[in-house]
């Protein structure tokens, strides 16, 4: 896999920032895409969130994070 040489984004309000456009592209993110976020020993990990299974069960933490994702989204639209 090649490498993309690194980029420098700007913090937004919210603490958005901006994947450049060759990464989105070749790892297919896409508006509405889910991403997984850890904390790693050299800075932020972000990387594509495996789509969950039908009926698949997530553990109480996965739980957590998908109701707050859906009320972050609830609250975006009213």
């Amino acid at each position: 896999m090649t490498q993309i040489e690194l980029s420098k984004v700007k913090v937004k309000r919210k603490g958005q920032v901006t994947i450049p456009v060759e990464l989105r592209q070749r790892l297919k993110i896409e508006e509405g895409s889910m991403l997984d976020v850890r904390e790693h020993d050299q800075g932020i990990l972000l990387k594509p969130a495996r789509p969950l299974e039908g009926g698949e069960v997530v553990g109480t933490e996965s739980y957590k994070k998908i109701l707050q994702e859906l009320d972050s989204v609830r609250k975006k639209w009213r």
